[in-house]
């Protein structure tokens, strides 16, 4: 059963996300929150597997609340999904950077927000359709001089590869299709990739390899 914290000073958009995730056999509401000090909270006293994290709360906003549970070594499984009005919210860039694992905008359809939800604990790619190479572009024209990520050289070439591919927006099975290879190869490097950078997941995967200049702004074309 994969458990969910909601987090989101609207009770009606609460109460329409509960409903939506308890008529599922696979997901049950843990908790709720209405600021970002009570998501906090409810992730540590609660263990979700997903917190739906609203990005603009009072006391704590879902940004700061963010960054406690990720840097939280007890809470390392819990996964935290953004949600916010606009589809690039200025907000959303810092929030991957803080360990945030995507985003979702709040009138995504309820499928999309059941596949985010089981994606996420799954350890894919977690981006609403659509955004995901705006987003990336987006980060790419903020991004500051390359870090020297000395991880890098423990990576393989296709690994290397791979990682430039996750880089510009593309999802395993487009992976596989450029690569010629199988979409459980290419996850297969994937999670490989992730496991010797330390990356959190997918969407962390996608900041180091800008931050690395593996990938630099103008490669989606």
């Amino acid at each position: 059963m994969i458990r969910v914290l909601l987090a989101d000073d609207q009770s009606l958009v609460r109460a329409g996300f509960r409903a939506l995730l308890d008529a599922q056999p696979d997901i049950a509401v843990a908790g709720e929150a209405a600021d970002g000090e009570e998501a906090v909270r409810g992730a540590r006293e609660l263990s979700p597997d997903v917190v739906l994290m609203d990005i603009r709360m009072p006391r704590l906003d879902g940004l700061a609340a963010t960054r406690r549970i990720t840097e939280d070594a007890g809470l390392d499984p819990v996964k935290v999904v953004m949600l916010t009005t606009f589809e690039l919210d200025e907000y959303v860039f810092e929030a991957i950077r803080s360990g945030a694992s995507g985003f979702l905008v709040k009138d995504t359809e309820p499928e999309e927000l059941l596949r985010a939800v089981r994606a996420v604990v799954a350890g894919d790619a977690l981006l609403s359709p659509g955004v995901t190479r705006r987003l990336i572009a987006e980060f790419a024209s903020r991004s500051k001089e390359p870090k020297d990520l000395r991880e890098l050289a423990e990576l393989t070439e296709r690994e290397r590869e791979v990682m430039a591919l996750v880089g510009i927006g593309l999802s395993n099975a487009e992976i596989a299709r450029r690569l010629v290879v199988s979409p459980l190869t290419a996850k297969t490097h994937v999670s490989r990739t992730m496991v010797k950078l330390g990356a959190r997941d997918r969407a962390q995967l996608v900041v180091l390899a800008y931050e690395s200049g593996l990938v630099r702004p103008g490669w989606l074309g």
